[in-house]
């Protein structure tokens, strides 16, 4: 990994061995990168999670993980939705659905499903990141954000992420 990249993952506080030729994308019709989330998407809404477009999966990956965490939390990274073993021909999930084939593990609301945001102040920044892996996950559905990280360490083959953004209402 290149110096920067590992200085910014240690700053992001990840320690994803990744190949920085590679990226996946992933959008939403809902929103623009670095826009607002719209309420309904937020605890203050329906709390429902939005469409998702994914483009870009290398042809060498053999699943894809989908994470959504607020940095910007008071008590540092808060994770919303954690999933993996996505099937590589996910392109889209719709809104309000969990993706077909993949296991959603314990976002830090202690739940196994989508958790808007829901910042108690302030603007707060949203990342749905997407990871290619180069292997199939072996965790159990109760897994958690720091069993997830440890076990993707050193698969990620590519990564991409939407930020967006969520004020206190």
């Amino acid at each position: 990994m290149k110096p920067i990249l590992f200085a910014l993952a240690i700053f992001f506080g990840t320690n994803l061995t990744m190949n920085a030729a590679a990226s996946i994308s992933i959008a939403s019709p809902a929103f623009q990168s670095g826009a607002e989330i719209p309420a309904k998407f937020t605890c203050n809404g329906a709390n429902v999670n939005p469409e998702l477009k994914i483009s870009g999966v290398p042809n060498q990956a053999t699943s894809l993980v989908l994470i959504v965490d607020d940095p910007d939390a008071p008590r540092g990274l808060f994770t919303h939705w954690i999933v993996w073993n996505l099937d590589l021909k996910t392109t889209d999930i719709a809104e309000n659905s969990a993706p077909a084939g993949g296991i959603q593990g314990t976002n830090d609301f202690g739940k196994r499903n989508y958790g808007g945001p829901c910042p108690p102040s302030g603007t707060h920044r949203y990342f749905f990141k997407i990871f290619a892996l180069d292997t199939k996950l072996e965790l159990k559905p109760s897994a958690r954000r720091a069993e997830l990280d440890a076990a993707m360490k050193g698969h990620v083959l590519a990564q991409g992420e939407l930020m967006a953004r969520y004020s206190h209402k």
